[in-house]
């Protein structure tokens, strides 16, 4: 199983793809896409939707595993994000690909074990987990891998009460 991670953004949407080899997980690629804030905001969404379908494409993902938005004092920025991250799901749905949601709570606890970690707990982790010389950076990408490896241990679960 192939699954995309991705961390929703305007300004740099995180992505990582990781394959599930028995239990083996491996990283095949992260980065980010990235719009310049100069740039015509619908231009910024359009970018976005090509270079992910372009991605997707390329890397063949089968499964797509999504932060959920999380909404913090900066309404502005929420709704931008919000706006991208509605490109985010329209081009995987376009692609054919399931979307999974997670918190960044669950998140954290899917990754460290603990819902309340920081950020570089979590990088340390997704580094130890496919088996990197270093975290991955930006961070945006490590957290498109966390996501990721998130949706596989939450698929994992499931299947694994599913046989019961």
């Amino acid at each position: 199983m192939r699954v995309l991670g991705i961390d929703p953004g305007l300004a740099t949407m995180g992505y990582g793809i990781i394959d599930v080899e028995g239990n083996r997980l491996r990283a095949v690629e992260y980065g980010t896409i990235e719009t310049a804030s100069k740039t015509d905001y619908p231009k910024r969404l359009y970018q976005l939707h090509v270079e992910l379908k372009k991605i997707i494409e390329d890397t063949r993902p089968d499964e797509v595993a999504m932060e959920e938005l999380f909404f913090n004092k900066n309404i502005t920025t929420a709704i931008s994000v919000a706006q991208a991250r509605g490109v985010e799901i329209l081009t995987c749905m376009e692609m054919g690909l399931p979307i999974y949601e997670y918190t960044p709570l669950q998140i954290k606890q899917a990754v460290v074990g603990y819902g309340r970690a920081e950020k570089h707990q979590v990088q340390e982790m997704v580094k130890m987990f496919l088996h990197l010389k270093d975290i991955p950076k930006p961070d945006d990408a490590a957290d498109g891998l966390a996501i990721a490896i998130t949706h596989i241990h939450s698929a994992k679960s499931k299947a694994h009460f599913e046989l019961k």
